[in-house]
């Protein structure tokens, strides 16, 4: 139940605190007097659309606040948001509006707690329901008026349609995932048979050691020079160890040196160091011209092997060009492609299972369909009986009203189109609400939805804004009862023209605008007093006020007619209140 309401800088109101009750809350005034301000008001902290105007011109900041009385389902909700309730078991929802010179920026707090639009709107559902003439629109979507049947199905249907909706995203993933899949057929083929070729040409290339490409180039250029290397061999044999010619090798001076130091030696123990040194050479130099000897005489020529290794020198290069700019990179990208062939061979899944995984997804929403269509025609029969119910006491004793349900493409809210058809008078086809009923009948037919609604769930506020437009007399006073009755469960918020609901009202405000003059302070009168409309509200907990306020919504005037017509609607709402 909403108890408080703050507003400031909205609109034409500077400043304004209201206290509700429970029961029948009504707003009168004249036409243009601010009453619709109030509800967008109250629209805007419960995060409804907002744009600069609501901000109060001169000002650059609005503000509204409201509070509620909690009970246990909200706090449970909040409990879950992560929010505490305050001392009082009270909801204090607020909303800044600020404007700069490029944008327009809100910021939502409950209980202190910074919220974002997301949280608004699920607590919105919980405190607070809006009806206007203006839904004929609503009335005429299939999907809103869906919704309504759904929510009045109340906790099995709900759920049902939770398990459609479950149900129907396991069935377009199964056919999206199947529709990717024949889509992209032809470009897995053509990979498939691309690495295909891919691994079986580096495979026969024989890849192993990343070093082989080297090796061979080095055992290349060996063979080309087998006589070069055979004669150098045999040069240095000679010039280290054996030498026919008129020089010495370098064996034989060593050996002339070792001779000498060992003499040397005997007259000289210091000199033995040198002596080791040279004999470690002339080894040395043995060993040297003993390997070198033998690898020329290794060598020979092999014009076979040569052209082996040029053939697969080239390969290798070849490879390289293709698969990487090293032999390294080749054996790292056949590596990979072997991983990738064997993904493509073995686990794709065939277009035939995931053909048939479509067709179990569509079998099981299909059937959830089914299940939330009779739910829904079982509660579609429900809302018909209760819904002529509320209506024959607003003087629609012969109406007629039916839900109809009709099938289609399956969606994550079911298979049915639903719509409300509707006759006023006897002998008269069911047709469209929106396209029989009048500007009163659908005043009417609103009215009584909510009362079907409110028997669900009694928690909501009811907000009715002019829902009495285009009625008058009989049924004026029917509707008057109605909101009473509403008033009985829930908190009822009514802006109304008509005395007979005004007269109803177990808490009555009236509405007006008044011109002040602003100080000198005020930014949008450049410093200088200057007068400004304002937006009053006035509580009419005084009867003779309220008798006034009535004599002028009758009248027009505070005339003694008035007066008497206003005392009887009084003495008529309060021997309502008694038979009630």
């Amino acid at each position: 139940m909403l108890s408080l309401l703050r507003i400031e800088n909205f609109a034409l109101i500077d400043q304004l605190e209201l206290e509700f009750g429970a029961g029948l809350n009504v707003l009168t005034g004249e036409t243009g007097a601010g009453k619709s301000i109030i509800l967008d008001a109250i629209d805007a902290v419960l995060g409804g659309k907002v744009s600069s105007r609501v901000i109060r011109t001169g000002t650059t900041r609005a503000m509204v606040e409201a509070t509620f009385n909690s009970n246990s389902a909200l706090a449970a909700w909040l409990s879950e948001q992560e929010i505490d309730l305050i001392e009082d078991n009270s909801i204090i929802i607020s909303r800044e509006i600020a404007a700069t010179a490029s944008h327009i920026r809100s910021r939502s707090r409950v209980n202190g707690v910074l919220v974002n639009k997301q949280v608004m709107s699920g607590l919105r559902e919980c405190l607070v329901e809006i009806t206007a003439q203006g839904q004929t629109v609503q009335v005429g979507q299939s999907a809103q008026v869906r919704d309504w049947l759904d929510i009045y199905g109340g906790d099995s249907l709900m759920q049902q349609r939770q398990l459609v909706s479950s149900t129907f995203s396991a069935y377009q993933q199964a056919h999206s995932i199947l529709e990717k899949r024949r889509t992209s057929e032809r470009d897995r083929l053509q990979q498939l048979d691309l690495l295909t070729y891919q691994v079986k040409e580096l495979k026969a290339a024989n890849l192993s050691e990343p070093d082989e490409l080297e090796k061979l180039l080095q055992e290349r250029e060996r063979l080309n020079h087998v006589v070069e290397l055979q004669q150098m061999s045999y040069s240095i044999y000679q010039a280290l160890y054996q030498n026919d010619g008129e020089t010495p090798a370098a064996a034989d001076l060593v050996g002339d040196s070792e001779a000498t130091l060992t003499d040397m030696v005997e007259y000289d123990a210091q000199l033995q160091p040198l002596l080791d040194m040279v004999r470690d050479a002339q080894a040395t130099l043995a060993e040297v011209a003993r390997q070198i000897n033998t690898y020329g005489e290794s060598l020979e020529a092999d014009p076979q092997r040569l052209e082996e290794v040029e053939e697969r020198i080239q390969e290798l290069k070849q490879i390289c060009r293709k698969y990487g700019a090293t032999l390294t990179e080749a054996i790292a990208y056949y590596q990979r492609i072997q991983g990738e062939l064997a993904e493509l061979q073995n686990s794709e899944q065939s277009i035939e299972s995931l053909e048939q995984q479509e067709k179990e997804c569509w079998e099981k929403l299909t059937q959830a369909c089914q299940k939330l269509t009779q739910l829904r025609q079982t509660t579609a029969a429900a809302l018909e009986a209760e819904l002529i119910k509320e209506l024959k006491p607003l003087a629609m004793e012969k109406v007629q009203f039916q839900v109809e349900i009709v099938p289609t493409s399956p969606t994550a809210a079911g298979a049915d189109k639903i719509t409300f058809l509707f006759s006023p008078n006897p002998g008269e086809p069911l047709q469209p609400l929106t396209q029989i009923a009048s500007g009163g009948e659908m005043s009417r037919f609103l009215l009584a939805l909510k009362a079907c609604f409110s028997q669900a769930d009694d928690s909501t506020t009811l907000v009715f804004d002019e829902i009495d437009v285009g009625v008058s007399g009989r049924v004026a006073q029917a509707i008057a009862e109605k909101l009473h009755q509403l008033g009985d469960r829930s908190q009822v918020l009514c802006v109304t023209h008509q005395p007979l609901v005004a007269a109803m009202a177990d808490r009555h405000f009236r509405v007006d605008k008044q011109v002040v003059t602003a100080g000198k302070g005020d930014k949008a009168n450049n410093g200088h007093s200057e007068q400004r409309t304002v937006v009053r509200v006035t509580s009419l907990d005084n009867l003779n006020k309220r008798r006034e306020e009535l004599a002028q919504l009758a009248g027009g005037k505070s005339a003694q007619e008035a007066i008497a017509f206003a005392e009887s609607l009084l003495t008529q709402a309060a021997n309502h209140r008694r038979k009630r």
